[in-house]
């Protein structure tokens, strides 16, 4: 049997305010639900490391990348509404 690639996520945030802290916790709930020990989230604070928003062109805070499995995918915002982060990222409900 083939082993699935890890699912790598970059979450892009700004400092720890309200919008990135919801965002983290979201993503991370969604990933323990649905991909449970398939995935690394990488956290990059662009108050700390600015350059790093031109990589992945981020242009809006808190943004949410999906590296691996390709193609790579975006998502802006707190991903508060699970159904959107899922179909966005191209991930298949696990409790469906």
């Amino acid at each position: 049997m083939k082993k699935e690639k890890k699912w790598e996520l970059r979450l892009y945030i700004a400092g720890q305010t309200p919008k990135s802290v919801v965002a983290l916790e979201n993503i991370t709930k969604y990933c323990k639900k649905h991909l449970i020990d398939n995935y690394n989230i990488e956290i990059i604070d662009l108050l700390e490391n600015p350059q790093l928003a031109e990589g992945d062109q981020i242009f809006a805070i808190p943004t949410l990348v999906r590296r691996v499995p390709e193609p790579l995918r975006k998502i802006i915002g707190d991903l508060s509404n699970e159904e959107k982060v899922l179909v966005g990222l191209n991930i298949r409900p696990i409790d469906k």
